[in-house]
């Protein structure tokens, strides 16, 4: 397993797993789209084209996983980490996830940034994992027209649709 950093070269390669992302995140609104492999090839050229660090997980000369690092001095944030389905829980998140601490520590910053979606369980364990546990801000905005909002969040005295 080795993690490299990607270029231009590489988006035939890490789009599919860009498209998976974007896929899995809508399932967490009950949405069930098919992963768009040219939607994912622009969205990293963006990543690339506004200086945003990509990394990749390869083994057997595949990409298992990739992580975007946003730098916004002095903070890091990450705004996508994803290891496809049959290679998680083999510590790959962790390999990524390490990089992007390295580069923070590198700024002289003791925390990396993350966005998680509310319902991704997975990501909040992982983090929790490794010690992440400060919430940090709250995004806000109103319904989109004709969504349907099915649960409610409590964050200290506020309540909040979701």
């Amino acid at each position: 397993m080795e993690i490299i950093r990607l270029d231009k070269s590489h988006q035939d390669a890490v789009a599919p797993l860009i498209a998976a992302f974007r896929a899995a995140l809508r399932s967490y609104k009950s949405i069930q789209p098919a992963p768009d492999a040219e939607a994912g090839k622009e969205e990293f050229l963006y990543y690339l084209n506004s200086g945003y660090p990509v990394f990749a997980a390869v083994e057997d000369g595949n990409m298992v996983g990739y992580i975007v690092c946003r730098i916004e001095e002095p903070a890091l944030w990450v705004e996508q980490i994803y290891v496809r389905a049959g290679s998680r829980r083999r510590g790959i998140a962790s390999l990524l996830f390490e990089k992007a601490e390295e580069i923070a520590s590198s700024m002289g910053e003791d925390t990396v940034y993350n966005y998680v979606h509310p319902n991704n369980e997975g990501m909040i364990g992982f983090l929790r994992s490794k010690g992440y546990t400060v919430l940090n801000l709250i995004e806000i905005r109103k319904p989109y027209k004709g969504e349907k909002l099915t649960a409610t969040v409590n964050v200290d005295h506020h309540s909040f649709d979701y």
